[in-house]
């Protein structure tokens, strides 16, 4: 496989890299640079979303007719190489890679006309309706019923796990309108806005004392049929494509920057003695394991793309992709931590908001190390357990 770019993709390198000096602001940097998750908070991600707005850029995997790139794969993935490496902030996933794909493949034209737009340029700002107690990676099982009333439906039973709910104003959501037969044959896929009457936040904080996440409770809410995406009862076949999307994606890059701030942390003198962690033979032999790992992702990537540059979609490839790449983000994350030592477990909070002027606790690259192993150790549940996810590869791509 070559790797190597042609002279076009040089180009279109140089071209994104003098777009990011000059676009990428020093606020904007600080915010992708404090980010512990997938998410960036909704103010900064929304800022830098309507400069790529502008630009043409915001959606480079849409089709060109509803506003994408008509980039190539290479492109794209030079894309994401060049904004992991700048530290930009991460544009909430919701709208733009999971609920748009779906609406361009199931929705009517009345939804695509109205929700696609106001996707791209931001307007609207998308949680995901999936995870209930009791229902995760068992999604099927969901209980969150919507009893059909006239031109409604009325829902009752809660969501959980449901990132920056609390910001959003509208939520895709799988609810279960039918109760005998197959699981999997009682589910329907609808659009719903969080302002609705019934619906109520409640926040979940994490271990790293931050609040993504949220519990949102459903007392008999009104939900027009008109929002309803695919066949009722169908819904199941939607949200299936959907996280295809939601599982697949660009780890390479991402995996690539971590690993070059860990071996320079690990290249650095310790403080009094002047020993470098680099020089331990354990240390050193984990690193350069994790280092083969990520370059499996960017040659496994690479093969993937190929694929889509074929009109496939990522299918079961997205179950392998999310399950390497969240392993090793793991492993990066641990090797950090035990560089970092006993700063790990300093509070760090106050320093990480953007624009504060309190100093961190010890070195400087410590500041987001013990939230992102914390908030990352979810990676390999969310978006269906990486035990789900090897089962589906086992049924998929190995026959058994």
């Amino acid at each position: 496989m070559d790797l190597n770019f042609t002279r076009e993709d040089a180009a279109f390198r140089d071209e994104v890299r003098a777009f990011l000096d000059e676009k990428l602001t020093p606020e904007l940097k600080e915010a992708g640079s404090l980010t512990t998750s997938v998410f960036t908070d909704k103010k900064w991600n929304l800022a830098w979303q309507k400069i790529l707005y502008e630009k043409g850029w915001v959606a480079p995997n849409w089709p060109v007719e509803y506003g994408g790139t008509g980039w190539t794969e290479m492109q794209k993935y030079i894309w994401a190489s060049e904004c992991a490496r700048a530290g930009t902030p991460h544009l909430s996933p919701m709208g733009l890679r999971m609920c748009a794909p779906v609406l361009m493949k199931y929705g009517t034209p009345e939804q695509k006309a109205f929700y696609l737009p106001r996707i791209l340029k931001g307007e609207d700002y998308w949680c995901q309706g999936y995870s209930e107690p009791g229902s995760g990676s068992d999604l099927a099982s969901l209980q969150l019923r919507a009893v059909s009333d006239g031109d409604d439906y009325v829902l009752n039973g809660s969501k959980i796990w449901t990132t920056h709910a609390h910001f959003a104003n509208r939520m895709f959501c799988l609810v279960r309108t039918k109760w005998d037969g197959k699981p999997q044959e009682g589910i329907t896929f609808l659009l719903l806005e969080m302002n609705t009457p019934g619906i109520k936040v409640e926040p979940i904080i994490t271990l790293a004392g931050e609040h993504e996440v949220n519990q949102v409770f459903f007392d008999e809410v009104r939900v027009p049929k008109a929002n309803r995406v695919g066949p009722e009862h169908e819904g199941w076949t939607v949200a299936k494509y959907l996280l295809e999307f939601e599982r697949g994606g660009a780890y390479a890059a991402g995996l690539a920057v971590g690993l070059e701030k860990l071996r320079a942390i690990a290249m650095a003198e310790r403080a009094g003695d002047g020993t470098r962690l680099i020089d331990e033979p354990a240390f050193r032999r984990k690193l350069d394991e994790t280092e083969i790992s990520v370059k499996a992702m960017e040659i496994t990537e690479h093969r993937v793309m190929a694929e889509l540059a074929g009109g496939k979609n990522p299918g079961p490839a997205s179950s392998m992709l999310k399950t390497r790449g969240t392993e090793t983000t793991q492993a990066i994350d641990e090797l950090a931590v035990e560089a970092l030592a006993y700063y790990a477990n300093a509070d760090q909070r106050a320093a990480r908001e953007p624009g504060s002027n309190i100093a961190p606790i010890g070195p400087a690259h410590g500041l987001t190390v013990m939230p992102r192993y914390l908030n990352n150790r979810a990676a390999s549940i969310y978006g269906g357990s990486n035990e789900i996810q090897r089962g589906i590869m086992a049924k998929l791509v190995l026959g058994l």
